[in-house]
Parts: structure tokens; sequence; C-alpha cells
């Protein structure tokens, strides 16, 4: 089982619920196969913390919408616990509530769509999805379009 550790430091409040995020987490690893034990971890920040990482590890300026970074652990080997628990690290996705809330002209309903819409493109990055081609972004678009539950033309932004 993937387990969800979420922190909010943006000043939005109130729009996503854990236990909803952790289905959608267990929804797209069991379809994607991943049946590991792992943590990933989700930031809601503002657009000044995810400017400043998007700065800094894709050399681009300004804000984005979301980010994800994929943990590799050395040579293979799991993390261990102070109490000697052997556990994987999925990832980190980082997302701009900030971004979300311009985006969506500050409505409430269409920032929730749209966090669990970066959520999963997120969390399909760190299964190893891509979308440099035509063909890897149809896919991904299908893949959230599946696991969202929504229409094809709405599980694409053109910012994704």
């Amino acid at each position: 089982m993937v387990h969800l550790v979420v922190r909010n430091d943006s000043r939005l409040k109130g729009l996503y619920r854990v236990d909803g995020l952790q289905r959608l987490v267990q929804r797209i690893c069991n379809g994607e196969r991943y049946s590991r034990d792992a943590e990933l971890s989700l930031l809601l920040c503002d657009d000044a913390l995810i400017s400043d990482l998007n700065r800094t590890y894709r050399k681009r300026r300004g804000p984005t919408d979301v980010l994800s970074f994929g943990y590799r652990a050395q040579r293979g080997h799991p993390l261990t616990a102070q109490d000697g628990v052997s556990f994987s690290v999925l990832g980190d996705i980082v997302i701009s509530l900030e971004t979300v809330e311009a985006r969506c002209a500050g409505d409430r309903a269409a920032m929730r769509n749209e966090l669990r819409l970066l959520f999963c493109h997120g969390l399909l990055h760190l299964l190893g999805f891509v979308h440099d081609t035509k063909s890897q972004r149809a896919r991904m678009q299908a893949k959230q379009s599946q696991y969202l539950g929504i229409g094809q033309e709405e599980a694409w932004r053109s910012k994704l």
C-alpha cells in the first residue's frame, strides 16, 4: 500500500480530503500494478515556493502548477526507519494552490477538480509516464481520464 502524507503550506485550505486523495492513489497504483509498500508526499504551496523549485530543478523561471520528484534509493535499497522497519519512498508531488486558484478564477469546486487532476498527473509521472511526444501525451491523457472518471478533454490542460 502507498501511504500518502499531505502538508499544506498554502494560504488556501479546505480544497481536498486526505482520504479521497488516498483512494485515488490506490486506484492509480492498483491500475498501474504498483504493489510495493511506499510513502508518497504531497506538498501544497503558493507560487513563491514552486517558483523556487522550478528554477532550481527545471531551470525555468516563474511558477508552474505541479512538480514531481521521484525517489530512487541507492542501489535499490529501501530506507530504514529508526525502529529498523524498511520502507520505500515513491516520491514527492508539489502543487501550487495559488496557480490553481488563478486558473480556476477562485471557483472552489473547479479548484478541487483541478487539484485532483494535477495530483493524478504528478503521480503518473512518478510511476514512469511522460508526455514528451504526441502519443505519450495521448496515453497519459487517457490514463488521467480513466482514473479521474472524467472526459478526455477535461483530462488535459495545455499547461500540463
